[in-house]
């Protein structure tokens, strides 16, 4: 798991089939992403997979020390894929 990302609790809250492991890892293999926000904080979506092979969307927020927030992380859905730009 990489020490710059980090997984709030609420993800596997609502999601509790995905680990903190799963999320860190479709974050730090991300294949999309865009910054939501043009100011700070930066808020960016993206997708990566997880060490299942799973399609995540991801949405985290960087922190003021450069590592980031992982605070939603759930199955891909298509709305998220058309944000990112792959369909």
């Amino acid at each position: 798991m990489s020490d710059k990302v980090a997984v709030h609790s609420r993800v596997h809250a609502r999601h509790p089939e995905i680990r903190d492991e799963d999320a860190c890892m479709a974050w730090d293999n991300a294949i999309a992403m865009v910054n939501r926000t043009y100011s700070p904080p930066d808020i960016y979506a993206a997708t990566g997979l997880d060490g299942k092979g799973r399609m995540l969307e991801l949405l985290g927020v960087e922190l003021d020390d450069g590592s980031f927030l992982v605070f939603h992380a759930m199955k891909l859905t298509r709305k998220m894929s058309e944000e990112l730009g792959l369909v």
